[in-house]
């Protein structure tokens, strides 16, 4: 056992004494290698964004709230677990009483084509990240334009407080802030577009309704004045009877239309105060801002790496060096190699 311990003793001494030996050569290739990134490094930073190897990138980011859960669904969830009868009933039928993948879609349309090719047709990235330059071997610019995005372009969601967020990385922060802010009114747009926020559908339709109604109110009062005013001054001629008749069914559509606005003055109501007091599908907590810290790269970490990745190598090339020495002395070892290369 203790000849063991020694036999391990003296490699590690063996070792050491190699490290030793070519101390001069770790030394100078990890100086080397580190005062060349620092070069390097100092080099990108000092050049111009256009012509850095290395140039400051910049990461603005948009939150926004999904929500996942609509009153409706709420109440139905609601009232279906409240029933342990129904509750079992609907789970045998594949209904989710959880939440429906708002957040998920979002990210989904995110990473669509239309999205994608929306978004490099408005701000031409194909000229921009010059992908159809001439002499570039492009197979489909539009496909590499869509690859190139999604590499620039984040979304991701917080599971725990459904916080969206969507970010884009490029050299001019003032441009990322652009893309991003265009990706945010976008997805609502689409949003929108879905019907998804069935509050917000039927807020938009009452507008509609109300304003059509309004309009057709005032159509029948001015009909209802002008003809009064017509027969007060002597201009219509004709049977009584007839006019008294006209003045009546204008007056009733009037009423009529007066009960309309009314109720549908009073469903706008209802809904605003049910709409205040739920958070809406898609909901914009904060527009991208023009970022004054750079994302990346790390330069610091960048040298730290290469520094030690320079001493791992200079270490290790000495133990080469070492071993192609130990061979050279070895007859055996040298006469075997001779005959290999007969």
């Amino acid at each position: 056992m203790d000849e063991e311990t020694k036999d391990d003793e003296i490699s590690l001494i063996d070792l050491f004494a190699v490290l030793l030996r070519r101390k001069v050569m770790i030394i100078a290739v990890t100086l080397v290698a580190a005062i060349g990134v620092v070069i390097f490094a100092v080099i990108s930073l000092k050049l111009p964004t256009e012509t850095s190897p290395l140039p400051n990138n910049y990461t603005p980011e948009a939150l926004m709230l999904i929500n996942d859960r609509q009153s409706q669904s709420n109440g139905l969830s609601s009232m279906l677990s409240s029933s342990g009868s129904l509750g079992s009933l609907a789970g045998l039928m594949g209904l989710s009483l959880g939440s429906s993948t708002n957040s998920q879609l979002a990210v989904f349309l995110t990473g669509s084509n239309s999205m994608l090719d929306t978004v490099v047709d408005k701000f031409d990235l194909i000229t921009r990240y010059k992908i159809d330059k001439p002499g570039k071997k492009a197979k489909s610019p539009r496909a590499d334009s869509r690859k190139t995005l999604k590499k620039k372009l984040t979304a991701e969601t917080d599971t725990e407080s459904g916080v969206f967020s969507i970010s884009f990385t490029d050299t001019d922060p003032v441009f990322a802030q652009e893309v991003v802010n265009f990706c945010v009114e976008y997805l609502e747009r689409r949003f929108d577009e879905m019907g998804i926020d069935k509050n917000k559908i039927e807020k938009d339709n009452l507008e509609i309704n109300i304003e059509n109604t309004f309009k057709e109110i005032q159509r029948l009062e001015l009909e209802s004045r002008q003809l009064e005013r017509s027969v007060g001054m002597g201009n219509i001629s004709g049977n009584t009877p007839a006019i008294s008749l006209e003045l009546n069914r204008i007056e009733l559509e009037l009423d009529a239309q007066k009960q309309i606005y009314t109720q549908l003055k009073i469903q706008y109501e209802l809904l605003k105060v049910t709409m205040a007091s739920e958070s809406p599908v898609f909901q914009v907590l904060e527009y991208a801002e023009v970022p004054d810290q750079k994302s990346g790269p790390s330069r610091g970490l960048l040298c730290i790496i290469v520094t030690f990745a320079a001493g791992f190598f200079s270490v290790f090339l000495a133990f080469v060096l070492n071993a192609i020495e130990n061979i050279k002395k070895d007859p055996e070892a040298m006469a075997k190699l001779r005959l290999e290369k007969k």
